[in-house]
């Protein structure tokens, strides 16, 4: 199934501690751990059958605006978000440091 991620809307589940967006009746997942307003990013995952699509990076994009529109802080600790945030420097100042963390 071909989606277009411009089109998906990514939500906060604070209840779950995740970012998600809907794909069917399935979900793409940011998982977090959250202390102050530090995030830390520790899963980011996709439907195999939506891999390759770029929904993981709309995923990790708009949780990072998120994140960012509250003044807070990120730890990516999952491989993809490390990856994004290299990749993406406006984000590398939202990396926590060791004395926010």
């Amino acid at each position: 199934m071909n989606i277009d991620p411009q089109t998906l809307e990514v939500k906060n589940n604070t209840q779950a501690s995740r970012f998600e967006v809907q794909l069917g009746d399935k979900v793409g997942i940011i998982d977090y751990h959250k202390h102050n307003q530090v995030y830390s990013f520790t899963h980011t995952g996709v439907p195999s059958e939506f891999e390759g699509q770029g929904i993981a990076n709309r995923l990790t994009h708009d949780a990072l605006e998120m994140v960012k529109a509250e003044g807070g802080k990120v730890i990516p600790a999952c491989p993809f978000t490390k990856a994004y945030v290299k990749r993406h420097p406006e984000y590398q100042s939202m990396v926590a440091t060791d004395d926010e963390r």
